[in-house]
């Protein structure tokens, strides 16, 4: 039986992590996004489409001007691009851990990706709603999606990493 999956935004979140100055580390993460996954049954492994996107504006690091700088052309170009999606093209994995493999698209630059996926569980909550959980994490190079954007101190350091960081909490409602 065919079965689709939908967000529960209230109950999760998409963090990323980058270098700065080499010598710590910036989160940031959407405010905005969604997730809709349609399965045969319970069973993860037979997802036929997973559809993540999230809203460039909708990027928060806790300072205004960074975030700007950020929806810029020097990064995401947020006026040509709102959005970044990724979508699944095979969940596969048993008991808690998973890999997924899909396309990443930032700034119009898709190339695949494979992320790490532990697996939560399945249970009805109180108000009779049967949700999934996922913790979602991986590692892309930002520059691979024209992410290019550098500058160097006087010192030699590195502003910006090139590694990205994604972590994610998902859960899922089934829908019907």
């Amino acid at each position: 039986m065919a079965i689709t999956w939908k967000l529960d935004p209230t109950h999760s979140e998409v963090l990323f992590k980058v270098r700065h100055l080499m010598i710590t580390t910036v989160t940031g993460y959407f405010k905005k996004f969604d997730l809709e996954v349609d399965t045969e049954g319970d069973d993860f492994n037979t997802a036929s489409r997973i559809a993540f996107s999230a809203d460039i504006d909708s990027i928060d690091t806790n300072n205004q001007q960074r975030d700007t700088h950020l929806k810029s052309a020097d990064f995401f170009n947020a006026d040509e691009h709102a959005q970044l999606t990724f979508v699944g093209r095979k969940y596969e994995g048993s008991g808690d851990e998973a890999k997924l493999h899909g396309d990443l698209t930032i700034r119009g630059i898709s190339k695949p990706i494979t992320l790490n996926v532990e697996f939560g569980g399945i249970v009805v909550d109180p108000y009779g709603q049967t949700k999934a959980g996922f913790t979602v994490s991986g590692k892309i190079s930002r520059k691979e999606f024209g992410l290019t954007w550098s500058a160097v101190t006087e010192a030699g350091q590195v502003v910006v990493g090139d590694d990205i960081k994604i972590h994610a909490e998902i859960q899922v409602v089934k829908q019907g």
